[in-house]
């Protein structure tokens, strides 16, 4: 038997859609995600970080709520939060 691949195993472990968040699931997060968390954290507004990112700002609230889903936060406070908490961001 093959072997696993990383991004098959990372795969399997996803949680499905509308799954509660557990501890742990920043790991989850794509790298245009902790993009957002940055700007966030810097103190930018959706329309900004949609500018600097050349996303609309209805991109970045969409990518603000999947954020808020893996870390279980409903705020940008405590989002920002969890992520320097747990090294997502410096």
């Amino acid at each position: 038997v093959a072997p696993i691949g990383s991004a098959a195993a990372a795969r399997m472990h996803r949680r499905p859609p509308g799954a509660p968040s557990h501890p742990g699931g920043y790991r989850e997060l794509s790298g245009r995600e902790v993009e957002v968390l940055r700007l966030v954290a810097e103190g930018q507004s959706n329309k900004a970080i949609g500018v600097s990112m050349g996303l609309s700002a209805l991109t970045v609230k969409s990518h603000l709520a999947r954020i808020a889903r893996k870390l279980g936060t409903g705020d940008r406070a405590g989002m920002v939060a969890v992520a320097l908490r747990t090294g997502i961001i410096h």
